[in-house]
């Protein structure tokens, strides 16, 4: 049966997702990139980017999990380009350059219409402008018998969270503190929201944990 996760969301120890003042220089804020330390070094990233070697173990595992039986993606308007009406620019078609690592369909939340875009390697985007309810009705009809990922930013797992809407969700908690940022938990109660801790590592560079409802 389809579900609904959030996989590989990487925190602070303070709560925040991103850090501050977001930018086309700085696309999860100041300090953001440390909160993803966890991934950099995995056998799964280094292969996403065309790079040899890599670790194995449970970072490998989670990082791995984090894009693995999906078969729509979900991401707000930030995570597909800067701030703004002109995403970018005219020729603007993501921060990852011609092949994204989603290789399925991807629907952004936005309130600016935009045509699709077809991009190598099987990732399409669809921008959606009514809401978050839709763009999962579309995500799960595309997925089909795969699990749908609720890719980000914050704001955007926020809705969704408060909504009801998530099954499970992964987060990787990392050693840094931000002190300022976007945060992930504020005015959230997790417990009264039905979730529930199901797994929890701890590696050198992260603790993994897993809730669901």
């Amino acid at each position: 049966m389809s579900r609904v996760r959030v996989g590989g969301f990487s925190i602070s120890l303070d709560g925040f997702g991103a850090g501050p003042e977001q930018s086309l220089e700085d696309p999860i804020g100041k300090r953001g990139r440390e909160l993803h330390q966890w991934m950099f070094g995995t056998l799964f990233f280094r292969t996403m980017i065309g790079q040899d070697g890599g670790s194995d173990g449970v970072d490998q595992e989670y990082a791995d999990r984090a894009m693995r039986g999906f078969g729509a993606f979900i991401l707000g308007r930030n995570m597909f380009g800067p701030a703004g009406d002109d995403w970018g620019g005219p020729d603007w078609k993501g921060w990852w350059g011609d092949n994204p690592p989603y290789h399925a369909p991807t629907f952004i939340l936005t309130h600016h219409q935009r045509p699709p875009i077809e991009m190598e390697g099987g990732t399409t985007f669809i921008f959606v402008t009514d809401g978050i309810e839709s763009a999962l009705e579309q995500a799960k009809a595309a997925a089909g018998d795969l699990d749908v990922k609720i890719g980000g930013g914050v704001e955007t797992v926020r809705q969704y969270l408060r909504a009801g809407l998530i099954d499970e969700l992964h987060f990787a908690l990392s050693p840094v503190v931000l002190g300022q940022g976007e945060a992930i938990f504020a005015g959230i109660d997790l417990p009264t929201l039905g979730y529930r801790v199901t797994e929890h590592q701890a590696t050198e560079h992260a603790t993994h944990i897993v809730l669901a409802r």
